[in-house]
């Protein structure tokens, strides 16, 4: 984005009354941000949602005073700013009508990878959160996904860190500009995230994590991702405002089932429930709803070239149906072949050993 585009941008934005929804009517309006800057007050007032009040606004001096600023900020750090029409902004984000104009960022990020989720819960997680989201993330390791959260105490750190250990690009998104770090403790971990993924928000430079702010910061956690994962959540709380975008968004949603006396599974329960999320009891529910498969590793030999490798007559019966239809479920090998379930899957178990065999989500299978 050229150097004069962003300052308008920047300016666009400092003018109160104007939000992303507005500020992206004016810009398809004007043609550019710079442009609106030359509109007359009453050809901005003409825009539905905007008054001669606000309209006047834009010929204010301060706001071209302020942007200069806040570009000199972002230079000076070595933050980046990602406009809602550019490559590089999160592709899933310009899909959502109230998705930011601009977003600051701070590391090194991957925007928009082949596989991104996001985990949010309580900020007061149990041991059996721990335990799921590390296992959750162990599991979805060889995938590479993208891990984003909001970097708040309880599932959003725990899922920050788990994704550094585990080697996995991960995403804070901030409910305040760039200039700090909040929670204070949070500090810590700022270099090492941003070595291995970064941040993001939509607040200029001198924002503070207000109340409104959290909000306005879980639409972004949603709308980034193609999935919203709840591990635990109280009957109310920030998580399940999350969850409510990324509903809104078309996204899909997962929830980890608890106890119903668990007070941090109520919410979780609930979503399951009324239909507005999958339940979730392990990765493999994720990969079967988001379709996602490990790469096959390369081997170029079939079965026939793998002169050590000897299946009985009933294994090659399974092996030849998978090799003409590419993939079949668990019960479908069974109907076609013949046998019972319980056979087929011990037959499958004794061919995966054998490395002719995958097992894939949902109970299907392909030959190797």
């Amino acid at each position: 984005m050229r150097h004069t585009d962003l300052i308008a941008t920047l300016a666009l934005l400092q003018v109160d009354g104007i939000g992303s929804v507005l500020a992206k009517k004016l810009i398809q309006r004007f043609g550019s941000a710079a442009e609106v800057f030359h509109a007359k007050p009453r050809h901005i007032a003409a825009i539905e949602g905007l008054s001669s009040q606000v309209a006047r606004q834009f010929k204010h001096p301060d706001l071209f005073v302020k942007a200069e600023n806040e570009f000199l900020f972002l230079e000076q750090k070595g933050y980046t700013a990602h406009y809602f029409m550019d490559t590089d902004y999160p592709e899933r984000l310009k899909h959502c009508y109230d998705g930011p104009v601009l977003l600051f960022g701070s590391g090194q990020m991957d925007l928009n990878p082949q596989r991104m989720i996001s985990i949010v819960g309580t900020r007061e997680i149990t041991p059996y959160g721990i335990d799921f989201t590390r296992k959750l993330l162990e599991d979805l390791a060889p995938l590479n996904p993208v891990i984003v959260s909001g970097f708040a105490y309880g599932v959003d750190i725990v899922a920050h860190r788990t994704a550094m250990e585990l080697g996995l690009q991960t995403i804070g998104v901030l409910a305040h500009g760039l200039n700090q770090m909040y929670p204070k403790p949070h500090k810590k971990y700022r270099s090492r995230m941003e070595a291995c993924g970064g941040f993001l928000t939509e607040f200029r430079s001198d924002a503070n994590p207000d109340r409104e702010n959290f909000v306005r910061r879980n639409r972004i956690v949603a709308g980034m991702s193609e999935a919203t994962i709840v591990i635990e959540s109280a009957e109310k709380g920030g998580s399940l405002i999350t969850a409510h975008w990324a509903n809104e968004y078309n996204r899909e949603v997962f929830a980890v089932p608890g106890r119903c006396t668990d007070r941090f599974s109520q919410g979780c329960n609930t979503l399951i429930k009324t239909q507005r999320a999958h339940l979730l009891n392990s990765a493999a529910d994720l990969m079967y709803h988001l379709n996602w498969e490990l790469e096959p590793k390369s081997n170029s030999r079939g079965v026939q070239k793998q002169l050590f490798v000897e299946l009985t007559t009933e294994e090659q019966q399974l092996y030849t149906m998978l090799q003409q239809q590419g993939k079949m479920l668990l019960d479908e090998l069974a109907l076609h072949g013949q046998f019972p379930v319980s056979k087929v899957s011990m037959l499958l178990l004794n061919m995966e050993l054998k490395g002719v065999v995958r097992p894939l989500p949902g109970k299907w299978f392909e030959a190797v």
